[in-house]
C-alpha cells in the first residue's frame, strides 16, 4: 500500500512539471435566457465540444470562456432544456436563447472519476436532479428530505420526525444484510460521511437490553448538514454497471453532487428568506372513555379520578399536549458570484432555525461555503471548494425503551384524568401509572447533537498536450471532510424514573465526543483522440487513495452530584471508546469508444484493497462493461418521424462492500469485581462475538438493460429500465456452538438477487406563450430472494416471533416478515408481509402562468409492510384510540384493543401493517414581479424578484395505524428498519417565500 502512494504522488510531480506551450486566448462572453420567460438562466453548461474547456453562467445567466482559437464550437446544456451547439466566428456579446424540454436527453451527466457523457449517449440510467428540482418548489429542511420522489429507483424514508434528519436513502432494493446498505456519498470529488452516531441514550431506555442490539437513540445522520442552497445538481448512479468505477465502496450506489461556481462578469448577489411553521401530520386521539370502560381498563379506584376530571372539566388530551404544538421555520440565504477572466468565486451563507412540534426540541444550523476557480494559465486551471457547517439538535426522548421512561412509551400509559403539570414552584408530580411523568420527561431531559464541519476539496486540470485530434489532460484532485461530533445526555435526578426511591439511578449524564477526519487523494489521465470520421476514443486511467480515521467515545456517569452535568460530578462512571482507520488504495483504467453517437462503448476495470479487508494486500477487481446504440443517429433514420430519439443499452458492472466495522478480529470487554473486604479485581472477558481474519468483501453484480426514446421532437420522453444484480459472499453473523466460547461469528455465507424495473416519462404538455404545462413520472419496482444460504435460516431485526420479525431464509424474500401464526410452514412460522413496497410512484407537475409558477409532487407508495408496536403498547394499557372500535375481530364481539392483545402468542398478524400511502410531497405557488415594476418603483435595484407560498406533507392519505407509515426504530443503517415503536412524529410544514437577486 505504502508503494501505491508513494508511486502516485511521483506521477504527480512528474507531469506538474511537465512542459507545455503557451498559446494565445479569446476570451468569449455572453447570456442564457429563457425563450420563453425571457430570464436568465443560470448554471448553465458551456463546454468547448470536443475538450474538457468548460465553464457556468452565473446567477444571472451570464458565462466567460477562453478558447485557443476561432472558429469554436460550444455546447450549451442544462437540466430540462434542450442542448444547444454554436459555431463561433466572432468575438461578440453571444446570447443563448434556451427552449425548455420535458426531459433533455442531450444534457450533460456525469458517470466517471474524471469524466461525463451526454445522456443520449450513456449506457446506464443515471438519474439527475438539478437545482431547480431540488429546492425550487418548496426549501427543504436537509439535502436528503429533498430527493423524495425525484428520482425512480430509490426509496427515500425518514427515520425519525424529529428536527435535524434522519433519513435513509436506499438504492435499487437490498445490498446488503448486516453491512452497509446507503449509498457513497461524493461533493465537489470528496467522499463525505454519512454516519449516524448514537448519543448513549441505552444507559437509561435499555432499548438494547430486550431485543436487537441496533442502534434505536434516533440520532441523525451527517449527509443532513449538507446545504441544498449550495448544490448545482446532483447525479445518482444507482447500480453496480455504473458505479463499478468506485470500487469497493460503491454497491449500494453513488450520490455525485456538484455545487454551484462562479462565472466571470459583473458581480451578483442573490438573498432568500423563508419562514413558516410545522406541526405534526397525524394524531392518533384519545379512546373515548366511559366509566364502565374506566372501570374494566383500570379498576374501581380509577373510576372517581376520571368522573371528577370530566366533571371539573380537567381531562387532558396529553397526545395533544406533547404534539399539538406548531413549530417556528426560518431558512435565510445569501450568496454572491462574480470575478474576472482569470479567477471566479461563488460565497453563500445559509441559516436554518427550526421549532420542533415538541417543546424542548429544535435544530440550528449555519452554513458558510466559498468556491474559487482560477485559471493560472491557459493550461493549468484550479478550483477549490469549501463548506463549514456548525449545528446544533435537540432531539428529545423517543422511540422504544424498556424501562418505560421514553416520552413515547410513557405516554402510551397516561391517561387524561391524570393531574401531571408542575405547580407554582415548578415541581412535578409522579405519575402514579407509570415509570415517567411525560410532561416532566420533556422538559427536563437533554438530548443534544453539535457538530462543526469542515468540507474541502481542490482540483487541478492540466493539459498536457492539445491539438485538432487529440489532447492528455491531468487532472488532479483531494478532498478533506473533519468534523467533532458532540453529543449530550442528561437525566436530571428530580426526574420521577431517576429518584433512587423509584429504583432510578439518581441523576444521569452520558457525553460523547466523535472525530471523524476523511480524506482522499486521486490522480487521473484522460486522453481524447478524434478521427476525420467521427470516431472519438477516450482513455482514462488513475490512481485513488482513501483514508479513514474516527475515534469516539461515550462517558456514562450515574449517581449525580447536585444538578451537576459534568461527568466527573458522579459516583459512578463508565467509558466506552470506539476507534476507525481504514486505508483504501486503487486503480482504475477505462477505454470509451464513441462512432458518430451511433454507438457508444466503454470497458473498464477498477483494483482495490483495503486494509479492512481479511488480506490487506490483495486487490480485488471490479469490472465493467457497456454498449448504447442510438438509432436516431443513423442514416436509415426518418428524421420526420414521430419517434425521433431511440437509444437501446445494456450495461454490466460489479462494485463491493467492505465487513462491517470490527468484523476482522475479536474484541474484549473489561470487567470489574468488588469482593470481600473492598478487594477490587479486574479483567477482560470477550464480547461474545469471533472475529474473521479471512472475511471478505461482499461482491455485487449487475447487468442492466434498457431503452429511451423521444417522441414528437421529444415533447414526451421516456425510459425503461430493468435490471438484474446479485450479492455474493453476504456478511452474515452466524450462530456458533456455544463449546466454542462465542456466541457468533461474521462469515461470507450466502448470496442475495434483485430484480427491478424502473420507469421514466416526462412529456411537455402544453407549450404556449403565456402558459407552459410540463408533467413527470417515475415508477419503481424491486423484489428481493435470497438465493443461496450456507448457514441455517435464522430471524433478525426485530422483537421476537411473537410480535414479527425479520426472517433470512433461502428462496425468500430478504425483507419478509414472519411470525407465530395459525398457518405456520415446516419452520414454524408463517409469512405475514414484507417491507420491499409493491411499487413506488411519483407525479410531478410544474404549470407557468406569465409571472406565475404552480408546482407539486404527489408521491405513492403501494404496499410494503410496517411491525407496529406502538398500537400494542397502547392496547395494554388500555389507551388506544380504537381500543373500542369493533372492525378487527372477524365475529363481530371484541373491541380492537382487546382483540390485539388477545392475539399474543397466538398468532403476530394484528401487529403487521400496510405502511402505504398517497402524499403530496411538495407544493409551491410562485410569482415573479414583471421587470417594468421593479424598473419603475425600484429604480432598478433589483434584476429579479419571487413570491410564494410552499409545502410539505400537506395532504397524507394511508390506513396505517399510527402517526406516519415512514419510521424506522432502529435507523437508517440497515434493511430491516420497519419496525415501529413509538417514534417522534412526522411533520407537514407550510412556508412563505420570497427571493431577491440583484
Amino acid at each position: 500500500m505504502r508503494h501505491i502512494q508513494l508511486t502516485s504522488i511521483k506521477l504527480m510531480l512528474l507531469l506538474f512539471i511537465f512542459p507545455a506551450a503557451i498559446f494565445a486566448q479569446e476570451t468569449l462572453t455572453g447570456k442564457t435566457i429563457n425563450s420563453s420567460t425571457k430570464e436568465a438562466v443560470p448554471f448553465v453548461n458551456v463546454i468547448q465540444k470536443g475538450t474538457s474547456n468548460g465553464t457556468t453562467s452565473d446567477l444571472d445567466g451570464n458565462f466567460s470562456i477562453s478558447v485557443k482559437s476561432l472558429p469554436a464550437t460550444l455546447v450549451f446544456s442544462y437540466l430540462g432544456f434542450e442542448t444547444q451547439e454554436r459555431v463561433i466566428t466572432e468575438n461578440s456579446p453571444i446570447n443563448v436563447s434556451f427552449i425548455e424540454a420535458a426531459a433533455a436527453l442531450d444534457e450533460v451527466v456525469v458517470t466517471g472519476l474524471a469524466t461525463s457523457i451526454k445522456r443520449s449517449n450513456s449506457a446506464n440510467a443515471v438519474a439527475s436532479i438539478s437545482a431547480e428540482e431540488l429546492i425550487g418548489t418548496t426549501t427543504p429542511p436537509t439535502l436528503d428530505g429533498a430527493l423524495y420522489g425525484k428520482f425512480p429507483g430509490a426509496i427515500v424514508s425518514a427515520n425519525s420526525g424529529a428536527p435535524g434528519g434522519g433519513l435513509s436513502v436506499k438504492l435499487r432494493g437490498a445490498t446488503s444484510i448486516q453491512g452497509n446498505t446507503q449509498p457513497l456519498y461524493i461533493i465537489d470529488g470528496v467522499y463525505v460521511d454519512n454516519s449516524s452516531i448514537a448519543a448513549g441514550l441505552n444507559a437509561v431506555s435499555a432499548a438494547s437490553a430486550g431485543g436487537s442490539a441496533s442502534n434505536q437513540d434516533n440520532p441523525s445522520n451527517r449527509i443532513a448538514d449538507i446545504n441544498p442552497e449550495d448544490i448545482a445538481n446532483i447525479e445518482i448512479l444507482k447500480g453496480a454497471s455504473a458505479a463499478a468505477i468506485y470500487g469497493s465502496r460503491a454497491a449500494a450506489g453513488v450520490v455525485i453532487i456538484t455545487t454551484k461556481r462562479g462565472v466571470a462578469g459583473e458581480t451578483s448577489y442573490r438573498f432568500s428568506q423563508s419562514l413558516g411553521w410545522t406541526e405534526v401530520i397525524n394524531l392518533q386521539g384519545v379512546r373515548d372513555y366511559n366509566e364502565e370502560r374506566v372501570r374494566e381498563s383500570f379498576g374501581e379506584a380509577a373510576v372517581q379520578d376520571f368522573v371528577d376530571a370530566r366533571d371539573e372539566n380537567r381531562l387532558v388530551d396529553y397526545e395533544e399536549e406533547l404534539f399539538g404544538n406548531k413549530g417556528l421555520l426560518s431558512i435565510t440565504n445569501f450568496s454572491t458570484s462574480g470575478g474576472g477572466e482569470k479567477t471566479k468565486f461563488f460565497a453563500g451563507v445559509t441559516h436554518n432555525s427550526e421549532d420542533g412540534i415538541v417543546n424542548n426540541t429544535g435544530y440550528e444550523k449555519i452554513s458558510f461555503r466559498l468556491n474559487l476557480d482560477h485559471r493560472a494559465n491557459d493550461f493549468i486551471k484550479l478550483a477549490l471548494s469549501t463548506n463549514y457547517i456548525n449545528s446544533s439538535s435537540d432531539r428529545g426522548y423517543f422511540n422504544n425503551d424498556n424501562t418505560g421512561t421514553s416520552v413515547g412509551v410513557a405516554l402510551t400509559g397516561t391517561v387524561p384524568w391524570l393531574q401531571l403539570f408542575p405547580d407554582e414552584n415548578g415541581n412535578y408530580p409522579d405519575n402514579p401509572l407509570g415509570s415517567s411523568n411525560i410532561l416532566q420527561t420533556r422538559d427536563l431531559v437533554t438530548n443534544n447533537e453539535k457538530i462543526n464541519r469542515l468540507i474541502m476539496g481542490g482540483s487541478a486540470n492540466i493539459d498536457l498536450y492539445k491539438n485538432d485530434k487529440s489532447n492528455l489532460e491531468l487532472i488532479l484532485r483531494g478532498g478533506l471532510d473533519f468534523y467533532n461530533f458532540n453529543t449530550i445526555a442528561f437525566f436530571p435526578k428530580e426526574l420521577q424514573f431517576e429518584k433512587p426511591s423509584n429504583g432510578g439511578q439518581n441523576g444521569v449524564s452520558v457525553q460523547g465526543s466523535t472525530q471523524n477526519k476523511n480524506y482522499n487523494l486521486s490522480a487521473f489521465l484522460v486522453h481524447n483522440f478524434f478521427t476525420e470520421s467521427n470516431i472519438n476514443f477516450r482513455t482514462q486511467a488513475g490512481l485513488t487513495r482513501e483514508y479513514f480515521d474516527r475515534n469516539g467515545y461515550l462517558i456514562t456517569a450515574t449517581d449525580l452530584v447536585a444538578s451537576e452535568t459534568n461527568v466527573d460530578q458522579a459516583t459512578n462512571t463508565g467509558v466506552d471508546q470506539n476507534r476507525l482507520k481504514q486505508e483504501d488504495a486503487g486503480f482504475f483504467v477505462q477505454e470509451e469508444v464513441n462512432l458518430q453517437d451511433k454507438v457508444i462503448a466503454t470497458l473498464g476495470v477498477r483494483g482495490d484493497k483495503s486494509s479492512n479487508n481479511g488480506d490487506a494486500n490483495k486487490l480485488n477487481y471490479y469490472p465493467k462493461a457497456s454498449v448504447a446504440i442510438n438509432f436516431n443517429e443513423f442514416d436509415f433514420w426518418n428524421t420526420n418521424s414521430i419517434l425521433n430519439q431511440l437509444k437501446l443499452r445494456a450495461a454490466y458492472g460489479e462494485a463491493g462492500n467492505f465487513p462491517p466495522i470490527g468484523a476482522l478480529f475479536t474484541s474484549y470487554n473489561s470487567f470489574t469485581n468488588v469482593g470481600l473486604g473492598g478487594v477490587t479485581l479486574k479483567g477482560i472477558s470477550l464480547i461474545g462475538t469471533r472475529g474473521n481474519p479471512d472475511l471478505q468483501s461482499e461482491r455485487q453484480k449487475e447487468f442492466e438493460t434498457g431503452i429511451d426514446f423521444g417522441l414528437f421532437n421529444s415533447r414526451l420522453t421516456g425510459s425503461v429500465t430493468y435490471y438484474i444484480k446479485t450479492v455474493d459472499d453476504l456478511i452474515l453473523n452466524a450462530s456458533k456452538e456455544p463449546s466454542s466460547g462465542f456466541t457468533t461469528e461474521f462469515i461470507n455465507a450466502g448470496s442475495l438477487e434483485n430484480k427491478g424495473v424502473e420507469i421514466a416519462l416526462n412529456a411537455a404538455i402544453f407549450r404556449g406563450e403565456e402558459f407552459n404545462w410540463d408533467f413527470g413520472m417515475n415508477f419503481f419496482k424491486n423484489k428481493s430472494e435470497i438465493t443461496k444460504l450456507d448457514v441455517p435460516a435464522f430471524n433478525v431485526g426485530g422483537f421476537g416471533a411473537t410480535l414479527g420479525t425479520f426472517r433470512i431464509e433461502e428462496g425468500r424474500s430478504a425483507t419478509q416478515i414472519v411470525g407465530i401464526g395459525p398457518n405456520p410452514g415446516s419452520n414454524g412460522l408463517q409469512k405475514f408481509g414484507d417491507s420491499e413496497p409493491d411499487f413506488q410512484m411519483s407525479f410531478n407537475n410544474s404549470l407557468s402562468y406569465k409571472g406565475f409558477d404552480f408546482n407539486f409532487l404527489w408521491q405513492w407508495k403501494k404496499g410494503g409492510d410496517n411491525i407496529n408496536l406502538t398500537a400494542l403498547l397502547t392496547d395494554l394499557s388500555g389507551t388506544s384510540h380504537d381500543f373500542d372500535t369493533v372492525d378487527l375481530d372477524p365475529e363481530g364481539l371484541v373491541g380492537n384493543g382487546p382483540y390485539r392483545v388477545g392475539q399474543l402468542g397466538s398468532s403476530a398478524a394484528v401487529f403487521i401493517e400496510d405502511a402505504g400511502y398517497l402524499r403530496l410531497r411538495e407544493v409551491g405557488l410562485y410569482y415573479t414581479l414583471p421587470a417594468e415594476l421593479t424598473d419603475t418603483f425600484l429604480n432598478g435595484t433589483f434584476e429579479r424578484i419571487k413570491l410564494g407560498l410552499s409545502g410539505n406533507n400537506l395532504i397524507n392519505i394511508f390506513d396505517y395505524n399510527s402517526y406516519d407509515p415512514e419510521v424506522s426504530n432502529f435507523g437508517g443503517g440497515g434493511i430491516f428498519n420497519a419496525v415501529e415503536v413509538t417514534p417522534f412524529p412526522s411533520s407537514k410544514r407550510y412556508m412563505f417565500n420570497v427571493a431577491f437577486n440583484f
